[in-house]
């Protein structure tokens, strides 16, 4: 095998290596996803499209000449089995063998150029939809968190105010005692005073009659007095 086909075939095993390593079950998305964001991965990004490019077209030539060899050497072949060379025959054979072998060799690289690609490209995506729901999930139970405060918050603000509407209708409920209790005090106040004035008046009256009979009493004394000097005259 000459060296560049030894580059190919050590070039199809590193890919199929690379595969494998990606395909591992127990090295989940986030971890390849921050490999993929290393300083030494992102130096490397900054050039991977122009060595995919480079390593493709290389890779297409190769299985393009592989197919050019392959049919050289299988008209090749033909020719020598008509003229019935056992010795060229076989020789041909080997060429073709080995132009077949480049070929699957070729073929197989440049297909698995862009599957590993294609897979770097998924992890990737998957890594980020892995964020992105647990964020989300974050999200949802901070939200969930925040709707549990408010709940309490409103239950204890409902509390609260029930509270202070028992609070309220028992300072109604002794408001309107207060309210009743004044207005009996205010009816007996009221009783008083006209009893007082009733009590007054009758005093005046009585006043005004004492003083009639006082001035009754004075003008009987003055006649007795008078009727008793007159006799004394006599």
């Amino acid at each position: 095998m000459s060296l560049q086909w030894t580059l190919v075939a050590g070039f199809l095993y590193c890919e199929i290596a690379v595969i494998i390593i990606l395909m591992l079950p127990f090295i989940s998305a986030t971890m390849w996803q921050k490999l993929f964001r290393s300083k030494f991965t992102k130096s490397l990004a900054a050039y991977s499209n122009f060595y995919f490019s480079a390593f493709f077209v290389i890779l297409l030539l190769l299985f393009l000449d592989s197919i050019r060899q392959m049919q050289k050497y299988s008209s090749a072949r033909d020719q020598e089995v008509d003229h019935g060379h056992l010795d060229a025959e076989l020789q041909q054979s080997m060429k073709m063998f080995r132009a077949q072998r480049n070929c699957y060799i070729a073929g197989f690289a440049l297909f698995l150029a862009p599957v590993i690609r294609r897979l770097v490209s998924l992890i990737s995506k998957q890594a980020e939809l892995i964020a992105r729901e647990v964020a989300s999930l974050k999200q949802a139970q901070n939200a969930t968190e925040t709707a549990k405060k408010l709940m309490q918050e409103k239950e204890q603000k409902d509390q609260q105010e029930n509270k202070d509407n028992v609070q309220n209708e028992e300072f109604e409920s002794k408001i309107k005692v207060l309210k009743t209790q004044l207005q009996e005090k205010e009816t007996d106040l009221s009783k008083t005073k006209k009893d007082l004035e009733s009590l007054r008046s009758q005093a005046e009256g009585t006043n005004r009659e004492y003083d009639r009979l006082l001035e009754e009493h004075r003008k009987l004394q003055e006649q007795v007095e008078k009727g008793q000097g007159e006799k004394k005259t006599d």
